[in-house]
């Protein structure tokens, strides 16, 4: 084994930059060739563009194909821009038809019209049937190496067939069993096969009780279902139950990892897929929408205070305060948001178990809002030492984080009603509510007290 391929990612990035500032770009490239695609991948979106433009064209062509299936979709296109037509047609030529499928949108249209011209009418039609499904459906994600067999042979006859073709399929745990007109019956374990008598009739053996993932299910319950069943790879049929294609592991973690990228960046209002190297321009643009978004919701906040100016020019201490209970609110609603949307994704949580999990998260809000406002009435008595002012923060607590609790819970599922990502845009409404009934329920309380 190679010395890079024991080298941490970081030590790999330090050594590249190091060359790279040299502009030492025949040993940058050299340093890159004992490494895995998804690897060197990696190591290309962690370096600036001008670096990476370079490095990419010192790369073997022939390497350039599996590197590209691993790249985010902006730096694909970026490095895509910078090839000539026919070395795109060489890098991707030999791909699977479900990565060529996901690279298809990224690429030149003289490239795409070239590369299908090197197709036979065969995998041109795969790649046809391919696209034709959303990008985020199991139609989308499937792969069409598959295995097939009748249902009226025998295990050697199966065993044989298999020895002929040589090489199967990447995670292949099991062949597909068809009728005449490709319609899926089952699936035959590889172990099954290899542990039952040679002129054993495999109608008997084949497991029918599995239900294969039908090509329009969404990629989310696809990883859903890998996931609760630990498969490694799973059968797709067509609305006729045509077998089509399949869905394996790899595939499935490239969904999960997605999947959490998207929960995470989408809550700071970005993509998954911008380059973190993308030009300062370009990058304030995007991220200038949900700036602008915020200050909306913010000055909301401000008018609600703005109400309450006479309050708080009598009590200076309000305006101190007012922040206690506005983060308070903001950090209950954040948790029980979060724990919503996940559950959303996972299919754990659906309208049929809601009110039950919102009598939970109102439940839970009273709890922590009795016991937070004891502790925040009392460092307030002891700060200001004013009694009715430690009442008011700590009445004005509680009313916070059960409407926190409440909107946390609802928020995501009416956001989704509505054909909004809650991920993305649950975050700033939150925030919102809970500013705005936290400062209304203390400076409230206090105009009517105080």
């Amino acid at each position: 084994m190679s010395e890079a391929k024991n080298t941490s990612f970081e030590e790999c990035l330090q050594k590249l930059i190091v060359s790279l500032e040299a502009s030492l770009y025949e040993e940058a490239t050299t340093q890159l060739a004992n490494l895995h695609s998804a690897e060197i991948a990696r190591l290309l979106e962690a370096i600036p563009p001008k670096d990476r433009a370079q490095l990419w064209l010192n790369i073997d062509t022939g390497t350039q194909g599996d590197i590209l299936k691993d790249l985010s979709e902006e730096v694909r296109t970026q490095l895509l821009s910078k090839m000539e037509v026919d070395s795109i047609v060489e890098a991707t030529e030999s791909l699977d038809m479900d990565d060529l499928a996901d690279i298809v949108p990224n690429l030149p249209e003289s490239a795409l019209h070239n590369l299908l011209l090197t197709l036979d009418h065969k995998h041109r039609n795969h790649l046809k049937r391919v696209l034709s499904y959303p990008e985020d459906s199991a139609g989308g994600l499937m792969n069409i190496d598959i295995i097939t067999v009748r249902d009226d042979v025998t295990v050697r006859t199966v065993i044989r067939y298999l020895r002929l073709l040589k090489e199967m399929p990447i995670d292949t745990d099991q062949v597909f069993v068809v009728d005449r007109a490709y319609k899926y019956l089952g699936s035959i374990h590889i172990s099954t096969l290899l542990t039952n008598e040679a002129e054993q009739n495999i109608a008997p053996l084949i497991n029918k009780n599995f239900h294969p993932i039908v090509a329009d299910m969404p990629e989310h319950e696809v990883a859903n279902l890998f996931e609760r069943r630990d498969l490694i790879s799973a059968p797709v049929v067509d609305k006729n139950n045509q077998l089509i294609g399949r869905i394996t592991i790899d595939d499935v973690v490239d969904v999960i990892r997605d999947q959490a990228e998207h929960s995470v960046m989408s809550m700071a209002g970005l993509s998954e897929e911008e380059d973190v190297f993308a030009p300062v321009l370009q990058s304030s643009k995007r991220r200038s929408i949900w700036l602008g978004v915020n200050l909306v919701t913010v000055f909301v906040a401000v008018f609600f205070i703005s109400l309450f100016e006479a309050t708080l020019q009598e009590k200076i201490a309000l305006a101190i305060l007012m922040p206690v209970v506005a983060s308070m609110g903001g950090i209950a609603g954040t948790q029980t948001l979060i724990l919503v949307t996940r559950g959303i994704a996972t299919g754990r949580i659906t309208t049929s178990n809601l009110k039950v999990l919102m009598n939970k998260e109102v439940a839970i809000g009273v709890l922590n809002g009795i016991v937070w406002s004891l502790v925040i009435s009392a460092a307030t008595y002891i700060w200001f030492a004013d009694l009715m002012l430690s009442l008011v923060i700590a009445l004005a607590i509680i009313v916070n984080l059960i409407f926190a609790a409440f909107s946390g819970a609802f928020l995501p599922l009416l956001l989704i009603r509505f054909k909004i990502d809650p991920a993305l845009a649950g975050g700033v409404i939150l925030t919102t509510i809970t500013d705005v009934i936290g400062f209304v329920a203390f400076l409230g309380l206090a105009t009517l007290v105080l």
